[in-house]
């Protein structure tokens, strides 16, 4: 049984190759999780196990292990941090008590940096940060520090202070005791060391600024700082471990992961300064009344555990991992808060990267899988069915981006029940049908994202999908009114054909279509009527102009004639698409495209470029508005302009850059464009 106050649950976060990956390894092997340091580059990092991950070289989904390094047991969430998988990482910081948020030493703060960065400030989660790679080329420590302060939502202290850079990377200054340490092999071991001689002026003079900042957090310390200029060693930890909890500050450490250089000095920091789950601010839940309650993470109260993410398993199901916050786990069952239901769970276990190893017991700030719970899916509240309760859980992230989806060999069926599958893992994907195009459309956040989702369809089920540019479902309609006769007579021995009506059609904006029967006198029989309905909506299914959809249409039925003999219900309905047909032309049709409402988020510095390039997608800007630091450009684009606008926002952004789109209304398409339309139409349909 683990003692809560010794376990540390951390996420590791920041932009995609900034070393989180390499830092876990490092970390993992130090502790003698594992037996030897993989490499992301080389494929073999215990952390990156899938297939898609491997050959990508990237983190696409959170992964997870663990390690005990002086009687801690430290629960570690390893997050992706590309945007095509950002879902994955709010997620993983909505469950983590602390993160590790890397930085490149080369690279230093970019778009993506301040994004990911953003996710754990909205949580305030306590947060220290790792300036990695110190052992490359162009590594500047100070630099990266200087950018934190500037850009960045963190209050940084430096922790560790570089003894070198690039190849002359051998150790670092702890300015808390002063005392200095140099790396000795690869095992993560240091040495003590004195501080170099020309760096104890600037020891001194950060150690002092240390203690300022960490001061400036607590009352009585920065009482004491004013009047006597120093902290004691102990007020300094023990007013860095409450600044941390609080999230007022950030300490900075240094490493080289790969190297596993100064790892094991930020082991030491997790253990000493990162909270534990009773230091953290306790969850709050609430009840089916709407009471709320406080989720204390204590051992012995009511288990209560929250679903944030699910794994699908051609073979054993779906594998469903929660966060416990409250309590251990009993028996063989769990209730199910949101779908008031109970699951029965057999093995319950703890993920070791690709691994999933078994386990008794399950405590405050343990990170667990369970396969084939029935009901449960990524939100859920797991929890005691005497105290049922609901944990609050991360909004997924909105789709951008669909492309048509169909199978390479023509087994649609099982492509469409893989992704179906996959739907329970992926809340960022969508499946849906266009009635209007007959084609099914895949969504996502990206391509690189729907990609990986085919990658993983056919390395799990054994199918292949193919992504193709959806069509636009135009539409079409008049612009003018038109009265016409619609006439179908067929004579071929025997019993003939004929219909014969006549038809008013004009404009009816926003009313989609509507048929009024103005017959007097009889001129067409009651029963034939419908005929000329159902023939005049065949032929706006059709399109006229280009296949497509006409709408916004009214059509009067106002004479016509008929044969005791000849006349039919089929003769009448092909009377009335006859007589569409030839009044949609006379009323002077024009095509219609769907048009988006779309809000973007982008900086300052972004705004001009994205508006101009709004206007050159032939959109209208609507309005703007500010909010948490970025500018919101509300826009109306039409939507075959912004098919691909994803990897498009990425590149004018630096991938600091997000959006949301809805459907909005169709607008007349202008006429140079609409003739291409029509003619690769007419080509296609010969």
């Amino acid at each position: 049984m683990q003692d809560t106050n010794m376990v540390r649950n951390i996420a590791l976060l920041g932009h995609g190759n900034s070393g989180k990956t390499s830092l876990a390894e490092a970390m993992l092997f130090s502790a003698g999780k594992i037996g030897r340091m993989g490499r992301v580059d080389d494929g073999t990092a215990a952390m990156d196990y899938e297939d898609e991950e491997t050959s990508r070289k990237i983190s696409i989904s959170a992964s997870f292990h663990n390690y005990q390094w002086k009687k801690h047991d430290v629960f570690l969430i390893d997050t992706p941090g590309d945007d095509n998988f950002l879902n994955e990482t709010i997620f993983a910081a909505h469950v983590c008590d602390s993160a590790i948020f890397t930085m490149d030493a080369v690279i230093g703060v970019k778009g993506q940096t301040i994004k990911f960065a953003k996710i754990l400030k909205k949580r305030n989660t306590p947060t220290i940060i790792a300036v990695s790679k110190m052992d490359r080329e162009r590594a500047n420590f100070q630099l990266c520090v200087d950018q934190i302060r500037e850009s960045m939502p963190f209050k940084p202290v430096i922790l560790h202070l570089p003894i070198g850079a690039e190849d002359n990377f051998q150790g670092y200054v702890d300015l808390v005791t002063g005392k200095a340490f140099l790396f000795d092999g690869d095992k993560g071991n240091l040495k003590p060391a004195d501080v170099p001689s020309d760096m104890q002026a600037e020891v001194a003079s950060l150690q002092e600024a240390l203690m300022e900042s960490v001061a400036e957090t607590d009352d009585e310390l920065i009482e004491k700082f004013l009047e006597e200029g120093v902290l004691s060693t102990e007020e300094l930890v023990g007013g860095l471990r409450r600044g941390l909890a609080r999230a007022a500050i950030s300490p900075v450490c240094v490493c080289s992961a790969t190297l596993n250089k100064g790892v094991t000095a930020i082991m030491e920091v997790i253990n000493s300064y990162m909270p534990s789950p009773r230091d953290c601010a306790p969850m709050t839940a609430t009840r089916d009344n709407g009471e709320t309650v406080t989720i204390q993470p204590d051992e012995n109260g009511p288990f209560t555990a929250l679903v944030f993410k699910t794994m699908a398993d051609p073979y054993a199901g779906r594998l469903t991992i929660f966060r416990v916050f409250s309590g251990t786990a009993k028996g063989d069952t769990f209730y199910n808060a949101n779908k008031k239901t109970a699951e029965r769970f057999g093995q319950l276990y703890v993920l070791e990267g690709k691994e999933q190893k078994p386990t008794d017991y399950v405590g405050p700030g343990m990170i667990i899988a369970v396969p084939k719970l029935k009901e449960t899916v990524t939100g859920d509240t797991l929890c005691d069915s005497a105290n049922p309760v609901i944990l609050p859980s991360p909004e997924p992230l909105k789709p951008v981006i669909s492309y048509a989806v169909s199978a390479k060999k023509g087994d649609e069926e099982k492509v469409f029940s893989s992704i179906t599958k996959l739907l329970d893992e992926d809340l960022t994907l969508q499946i849906t049908r266009q009635p209007e195009t007959k084609q099914v459309l895949l969504s996502g956040v990206g391509r690189v994202h729907l990609d990986v989702v085919g990658a993983r369809i056919k390395r799990k089920f054994g199918v292949e999908m193919e992504l193709s540019v959806p069509k636009i479902p135009y539409r079409e309609t008049i612009r003018s009114s038109a009265r016409v006769q619609g006439r179908h007579k067929k004579q071929s021995g025997g019993r003939g054909q004929f219909g014969d009506c006549w038809i008013e059609i004009s404009p009816l904006p926003g009313g989609h279509y509507e048929f009024v029967d103005q017959i007097v006198g009889g001129v067409i029989p009651q029963q034939y009527r419908p005929a000329v309905d159902k023939g005049i909506q065949e032929a706006m299914e059709r399109g006229v102009l280009a296949g497509y959809p006409v709408i916004d249409i009214k059509v009067a039925l106002v004479d016509g004639s008929y044969h005791t003999v000849d006349s039919s219900e089929m003769a009448f309905k092909i009377a009335g698409s006859l007589a569409f047909k030839k009044g949609a032309q006379e009323a002077g049709l024009v095509l219609l495209e769907p048009y988006v409402n779309m809000e973007i988020r982008v900086g300052k510095e972004h705004v001009g470029d994205v508006m101009g390039d709004l206007n050159s997608r032939r959109g209208k800007v609507m309005g703007m508005d500010s909010a948490d630091g970025m500018e919101i450009i509300n826009a109306q684009v039409p939507q075959a302009e912004v098919q691909a606008y994803a990897t498009d926002l990425t590149s004018m952004t630096g991938g600091l850059g997000s959006f949301t789109v809805t459907p909005s209304h169709y607008e007349e398409v202008p006429a140079h464009i609409a003739d291409k339309i029509i003619a690769e139409s007419n080509v296609q349909n010969g």
